[in-house]
C-alpha cells in the first residue's frame, strides 16, 4: 500500500501500554471483582476505575502502584464495593504478564533498522523491562514516568524525552492509541507527525480528526507512513486534517 505522505523523523516514540502491549487493566479488574460487582454494574465500575487512573496521574508524581491503588479504592468507594488490600497488588502484579498486540513485534522489527525506536511510558523503571522484553525489537531508548517525575498527558514527560534525546518534537513522530494520554499533548507540543492506532478503547475517532493524526486501523500500516516497504495489509488508513 502506497501513501502520499512519507515522514522522515529522527526518532519515533511510542506509548507502550494499550498501543504496543495489550493493556489488560480493565479485564484484570473484571476477573478480580466478578464476585463483588454484578455483571450489569461492571461496565460502570470499570469506567470509574479508568477515569480515576487518569485523574491520579494529573497531579504530582507518585509511584504507579499508588496510582493503581488509589484508583481502585476510589472506584470501590463510588460504587459501594468492598475493597481488599490484595486488590491493588493483584492488578499491579499482572502488568508484566501482558503481551503485545498482534503484528506489533514484526512491525517494530521492520522499522527499527531505519528509524530509532523510543518508548515513552507511564511506567516504572523496574516494571517496564518486562514489557520491553515481550516486544523483542531493539529500542534506542526507553523512558518512564518515574524518571521524568511526571505522567502523560503532562507535557513534562514529553519534555524529559526531548531533553534526553537532544531532539525537538518537530523532528519526531509519536504513536499512540490514546488521545487523552498522548495525542492531544503531542499535537500541542508540535510533533512532526502523529499516528493514532485505533484500538477502540477510547471514544470514536470522529471529532478528533482536527488533531492532524494519521489514523491506522492496523499497526502494519505504520511503515507505510515512513516510506518503508512492508507485507500487504488488509486494513485502511485515514489521513486526519
Amino acid at each position: 500500500m502506497a501513501y502520499k505522505m512519507a515522514y522522515k523523523p529522527k526518532f519515533i516514540s511510542f506509548d507502550c501500554y494499550g498501543t504496543l502491549i495489550n493493556f489488560e487493566m480493565g479485564p484484570t479488574a473484571k476477573r478480580l471483582f466478578e464476585d463483588r460487582v454484578p455483571a450489569e454494574r461492571m461496565p460502570a465500575f470499570l469506567d470509574s476505575f479508568g477515569f480515576y487512573r487518569l485523574d491520579e496521574v494529573l497531579g504530582e508524581w507518585k509511584p504507579f502502584f499508588n496510582v493503581v491503588e488509589n484508583s481502585i479504592q476510589r472506584a470501590c468507594k463510588k460504587h459501594g464495593v468492598e475493597y481488599r488490600p490484595s486488590d491493588a497488588l493483584a492488578l499491579y502484579d499482572a502488568v508484566p504478564t501482558w503481551q503485545p498486540h498482534p503484528n506489533v513485534v514484526e512491525t517494530l522489527e521492520a522499522i527499527a533498522p531505519h528509524v530509532p525506536l523510543v518508548i515513552l511510558s507511564n511506567s516504572m523503571v523496574d516494571l517496564i523491562p518486562h514489557s520491553v522484553a515481550h516486544l523483542k525489537a531493539p529500542f534506542h531508548a526507553v523512558y518512564t514516568a518515574e524518571e521524568a517525575r511526571a505522567y502523560k498527558p503532562r507535557a513534562q514527560m514529553f519534555e524529559y524525552m526531548f531533553d534526553q534525546l537532544g531532539c525537538g518534537p518537530e523532528q519526531m513522530m509519536h504513536v499512540s492509541s490514546s488521545f487523552r494520554y498522548d495525542l492531544m499533548t503531542a499535537n500541542d507540543l508540535g510533533f512532526m507527525a502523529k499516528a493514532f492506532i485505533d484500538r477502540g478503547h477510547e471514544p470514536s475517532f470522529e471529532g478528533f480528526d482536527g488533531y492532524g493524526v494519521n489514523r491506522l486501523t492496523d499497526i502494519r500500516q505504520l511503515p507505510g507512513l515512513l516510506g518503508l516497504d512492508f507485507p500487504p495489509q488488509t486494513a485502511t488508513m485515514k489521513r486526519g486534517s
